[in-house]
């Protein structure tokens, strides 16, 4: 790391330097030769959803960060929260009724309603550390079935215990009077039924883990060892801090009093709540929260069919701190968005690249190649194309492109896939040229006697001067009202590229035929 760039960092305003500050103040002298620990947290009750991913991503960004203030190494765990017992049946997975059966059992030891698994929860564990996995993220992945079971959380349990009022008098003051009158911190698993209990318990022997509860009319004498209990989740998440020495972890803000809750307990156990911030939620384009159990908002999967990695990680760099709807119609503008300031980065200084989004996306290594078209561009073209390959997109774009080929532009022939899928499955489907009206008559006829005349060389800024000139001429009350018109009765659609670029792209007697077929209905 340069002595420019830590210096740079230092002063920097970008969210994942002032977030990494954080932990250079709280290890001004390193962690006595320990990792900085980074944590982050999934409840795999449903099919992991970007919510899950983005947390990843903008841990990693915090980590990166750090590693540009400080030499201290770091750790990053991905905990999958699989000993939860499953409250309800998620909406968008199969085998409902049989899921219903195994209600209040631990996550994996639920089998998988999918088939493929050893449990419900192995099954999204799978899921999501395939697509950790596919982004490059260096992780390592913890089971809290695992730890539990294999005794990793055995001392700090007997903590719990020694401090059970304590904790007590943490949470029950936040609770209403007939949950205050059953909550535990700790809730053992059923011998008999398996079932992760919510009960009453009496401390035994702290030092021993011994228990006492009823189940089922019974009094059961029971250790909390060995994976035979498991925490209330705020309890378990204080547990965790203090077992494994988390330093940082963030969390949603619909968490804020739970993160306020688990800190007051970690102390109790006599450890330091780790730093972190609260992060707005993702929304779905009905402005609900994204729900695993719901399936609402996007998948991994169904963002990675439409638009590539970088743009899922430059949508969740953005305004972390500010809420944003997670739809189908972010895609696009994400890709571009991440393009142009892809393309900034060479040019600025610096302090300038350090706020880059794209510098915290590819830590600062960024790939090489250019992006000669915008994807916005990339769909109006394929738009019109109809069903078109690969391979004819390509032909078009071999009148605008100098050269175009997949080897001098490889990330081009990667969008144009998804802009393929992308029209397909959203645009096409929604494409409806109307006939023009009134003075766009005269207009669209002028626009295709001047492109008739126009020269074989003429550059897209030729062709967008003329579209400029025809609109302020040619009645319409503003500008905005003749480009309208041109994307409504040339391409079916209320919003559209700069069609200088358009035209020049398409072909300019490709472009006249579509104004025919306009002037014609």
């Amino acid at each position: 790391m340069t002595d420019d760039i830590r210096t740079a960092a230092l002063e920097s305003k970008a969210w994942p330097y002032e977030e990494a500050r954080k932990l250079l103040k709280r290890y001004p002298n390193g962690k006595s030769g320990d990792p900085v620990l980074f944590e982050t947290g999934y409840g795999p009750s449903g099919l992991p959803h970007i919510g899950t991913f983005n947390e990843v991503l903008r841990t990693t960004m915090v980590r990166n960060a750090f590693h540009a203030l400080s030499d201290t190494p770091t750790r990053l765990i991905a905990f999958s929260d699989d000993m939860d017992g499953l409250r309800k049946v998620p909406d968008n997975v199969p085998n409902g009724d049989m899921l219903r059966e195994h209600l209040g059992k631990p996550l994996t030891q639920i089998p998988d309603p999918f088939g493929t698994h050893s449990s419900f929860a192995a099954h999204n564990n799978a899921i999501l550390r395939e697509f950790l996995d596919r982004y490059g993220f260096d992780y390592e992945f913890a089971s809290s079935t695992e730890y539990y079971t294999g005794g990793r959380f055995d001392e700090a349990l007997k903590g719990v215990l020694r401090h059970f009022q304590g904790i007590q008098d943490v949470m029950l003051p936040t609770l209403r009077a007939e949950r205050r009158a059953t909550y535990s911190p700790v809730l053992p698993i059923s011998p008999t039924s398996g079932i992760v209990l919510q009960v009453p318990i009496e401390v035994i022997d702290a030092e021993a883990g011994l228990i006492a509860f009823e189940d089922d009319g019974q009094r059961i004498e029971q250790s909390v060892l060995g994976g035979k209990a498991k925490l209330q989740w705020k309890v378990d998440w204080a547990m965790r801090w203090v077992a494994l020495g988390v330093d940082y972890e963030m969390a949603g803000k619909d968490l804020i009093d739970s993160v306020t809750q688990s800190s007051k307990i970690a102390r109790v156990l006599g450890g330091r709540p780790p730093e972190g911030f609260n992060y707005e939620m993702f929304l779905d384009e009905n402005g609900e929260k994204i729900s695993k159990s719901k399936g609402n908002g996007l998948s991994l999967e169904q963002w990675l069919t439409y638009g590539p990695e970088e743009s899922l990680a430059f949508y969740a760099y953005r305004e972390p701190k500010k809420a944003k709807s997670l739809h189908m119609g972010v895609i696009p503008r994400a890709v571009d968005e991440y393009w142009q300031f892809r393309g900034n980065y060479a040019g600025q200084d610096l302090k300038q690249q350090l706020g880059n989004p794209v510098h915290h996306i590819h830590d600062g290594k960024l790939p090489t190649g250019e992006l000669p078209v915008t994807f916005g561009l990339l769909l109006n073209l394929v738009g019109v194309m109809g069903d078109a390959s690969k391979e004819q997109v390509w032909g078009y774009l071999a009148n605008y492109v100098p050269d175009a080929s997949t080897e001098k532009y490889p990330e081009l022939d990667r969008l144009i896939g998804y802009a393929l899928a992308y029209s397909r499955d959203f645009v096409a489907p929604t494409l409806k040229r109307r006939a023009p009206e009134g003075v766009e008559v005269a207009a669209l006829e002028q626009l295709d006697a001047e492109l008739a005349a126009l020269p074989a060389e003429a550059s897209a800024e030729d062709i967008q001067n003329i579209v400029y000139e025809i609109g302020k001429t040619g009645g319409f009350e503003n500008l905005r009202d003749w480009f309208k018109a041109l994307y409504e009765t040339l391409l079916g659609s209320e919003q559209g590229p700069r069609m200088g670029s358009f035209i020049a792209l398409y072909g300019v007697e490709n472009s006249r035929k579509l104004i025919a077929e306009a002037l014609a209905r």
